[in-house]
């Protein structure tokens, strides 16, 4: 599927993508997050990953319409928890 993040156009497979993540350490969850596999993912680590382009060039929102159009299941950011 032919998608474009941050101006730039990229030809993106969902098995690709998948490879692309074996492997690859989860970070924290702190914003939106993919499902890949087993694994949740923040979206911008897989945006990295998939891209090779720094986080600061792409927008969550473009990493997150790709990977929903591919298949893969999105997750809002979770909302943080009340502090007593």
């Amino acid at each position: 599927m032919r998608c474009v993040i941050a101006r730039f156009s990229f030809d993106l497979i969902k098995d690709e993508v998948e490879k692309s993540m074996s492997g690859v350490k989860p970070e924290a969850v702190t914003e939106a997050s993919v499902t890949i596999g087993r694994k949740q993912y923040p979206v911008k680590q897989v945006g990295a990953i998939i891209t090779g382009q720094d986080r600061r060039d792409f927008t969550t929102t473009e990493v997150v319409r790709a990977l929903t159009r591919l298949g893969f299941t999105c997750h809002p950011a979770p909302t943080p928890s009340p502090t007593l």
